[in-house]
């Protein structure tokens, strides 16, 4: 028997799936008539009336007769009141069986094989050189998109357990098919060569926020597709307290470009005029990620097998998708974890001009310092730093910066139209990116676990990785093998400042061939005092740091306030 052509599957997919809608809107009409027939047998012959609870009685001590008791007609209204919350829960459970059986009207699927009838996966061939190529990546379990599937998961991460409460409620249309008109990106992320072949880019998808454009056709002819973006690309304005700070100290510049606003009133003398504060924003292009994982790919990059690491995933989960054992021949996954967020400072075609001096940092979230500015740790200052050089990276360049890139393209045999490009001094370009991997990847709940041990058991340096292993078992379970993968998608090539200390993400993207031609710490005057407990133990195991070195024996001596310190 030949094999159908894939215009064939399509036509019997089609076929398929309005045999399935039909299916659907059948069931629904069958409980719907099942209701009404309830109804009306519930209503002819009328009901006897409902035994109430019997009503004590006391006896008037005067004459020895009864009489019902003074709250008698409470009494009455509290079974009212029961009944009518019973009828109103039977309602509701019939409105519950009568939409769940509207929903999913057949039995329950937990996996689906290569070979069953009907399941025709979409072709897809990961890193090929053109989006028609790579094919869209549909992971949508809806029937019309079912046979079609070549990708394992749901889309929008974490946030996929609310679009399941939604539909539940009946408040979200599970049919629903979103429309991108007027969504496309105003930055251009342009195609680059790490987009192709399987080793840059393994989790996430690089032609994620052409979606809509790139994926045209399928969207539009093969209506039966439900093929959906995982990156959005937008513009955006931010406002910071600390930005508004350096401006006055005149650390930022206002240039009408990078940093909006209106230049701070000064005396004569050059005091500051009181009560007028700055108002200071700085233009972004930002972009949000949500993860998409080939599998074989990061596997490689963890140095185990995939079959490994399908098992892991599916054991550790609660066995959440069965089909990643079950369909091997399925290499996509979109876990349900957070993604990530990319803020770029500057023009963001300069990413790609490797005469322009680029300052990155990747920041991990913490959401205790970040938003709410705790000072047990040194994130907020860190990111906020960042931004600010990115800011002066964006506005222009040192001259040691610019000696040291031409010291650097001329030793790569660049030509001397870059180097002349280089000695311009023109703006650079400032990239943060912003990682959901709150407390090391181990959550909020464990992070604060660790807190209390620490300032429980003596917060000192030298037990700072230890107690995190006691509650966790494993000290950081980042793992950064595929942080890199966003600067490849961006088209970085090299990094001319890298502000961070971290060793693990140092090594993760110069193993990925990006090249860091300067690396440097948070300045001291940044640090809060109850955060040295970190840094030094950081710096110890072997993190980056500019200034004096720290050895274990000088961790005893660094120790955090204790609760009992400040008022609470």
């Amino acid at each position: 028997m030949s094999t159908p052509s894939p215009a064939d599957s399509l036509i019997l997919a089609q076929i398929l799936a309005q045999l399935q809608s039909l299916q659907v809107t059948q069931q629904a009409m069958q409980v719907k008539l099942d209701t009404l027939s309830n109804a009306n047998a519930t209503a002819s012959p009328p009901p006897p009336e409902p035994k109430g609870l019997p009503i004590p009685t006391r006896t008037n001590g005067t004459n020895g007769t009864s009489r019902s008791p003074e709250n008698s007609g409470i009494l009455s209204s509290s079974v009212d009141s029961v009944v009518s919350t019973a009828a109103s829960a039977a309602n509701a459970s019939d409105i519950s069986i009568s939409r769940e059986k509207s929903l999913y009207p057949g039995r329950v699927l937990l996996t689906t094989y290569p070979s069953q009838h009907s399941i025709s996966p979409y072709p897809l061939t990961w890193g090929a050189n053109t989006p028609s190529l790579r094919g869209p990546i549909i992971c949508s379990r809806l029937p019309s998109s079912l046979p079609f599937r070549n990708a394992l998961g749901a889309h929008s991460g974490s946030y996929s357990i609310y679009r399941a409460l939604s539909i539940a409620m009946g408040s979200l249309d599970p049919r629903y098919k979103p429309s991108y008109e007027m969504t496309e990106p105003p930055v251009d992320i342009p195609v680059c060569d790490a987009w192709f072949g399987d080793k840059k880019i393994v989790s996430m998808d690089p032609w994620g926020h052409l979606v809509p454009s790139v994926f045209e056709r399928e969207i539009r002819d093969k209506v039966c597709l439900d093929i959906r973006p995982s990156i959005s690309v937008t513009k955006a304005h931010i406002k910071l307290k600390e930005i508004d700070e350096s401006v006055k100290r005149g650390e930022i510049v206002i240039d009408g470009k990078i940093v909006l606003g209106s230049q701070p009133l000064r005396m004569e003398d050059g005091s500051l005029v009181e009560g007028i504060e700055p108002g200071v924003e700085v233009n972004v292009s930002k972009a949000a990620v949500d993860p998409i994982w080939y599998l074989p790919g990061v596997a490689e990059r963890f140095g185990i097998s995939e079959s490994l690491l399908r098992r892991a995933l599916f054991e550790d989960t609660g066995g959440m998708y069965p089909e990643l054992i079950t369909r091997p021949d399925i290499k996509v996954f979109l876990p349900p974890i957070g993604g990530l967020t990319v803020y770029i400072f500057g023009n963001p075609a300069h990413l790609h001009d490797p005469s322009r001096i680029l300052t990155v940092r990747v920041h991990d979230e913490c959401n205790g310092s970040d938003v709410f500015g705790s000072d047990i740790c040194t994130c907020k200052p860190y990111l906020t730093y960042a931004m600010e050089e990115c800011i002066r990276t964006a506005q222009g360049r040192h001259g040691d910066q610019i000696s040291a890139a031409k010291e650097s393209a001329k030793k790569r045999g660049a030509s001397g139209e870059e180097i002349k490009g280089i000695e311009k001094g023109e703006d650079g370009v400032g990239v943060v990116v912003y990682f959901r991997k709150e407390g090391r990847a181990l959550g909020e709940v464990t992070k604060y676990l660790v807190y209390n041990l620490r300032k429980r058991g003596g917060d000192s340096a030298d037990r700072y990785f230890k107690s995190t292993e006691l509650v966790a078992g494993v000290k950081d379970m980042r793992f950064q093998a595929l942080m890199p993968d966003v600067l490849h998608w961006l088209g970085i090539t090299k990094i001319d400042n890298m502000v961070s200390m971290s060793d693990m993400k140092y090594d993760a993207i110069v193993g990925s061939g990006i090249e860091i031609r300067k690396r440097y710490d948070i300045p001291s005057h940044l640090i809060p005092p109850d955060s040295r407990v970190e840094i030094d133990a950081k710096i110890a195991s072997g993190y980056f740091s500019s200034g004096k070195q720290v050895t274990q024996e000088d961790l005893k001596n660094t120790v955090g306030r204790a609760w009992e310190e400040v008022e609470h």
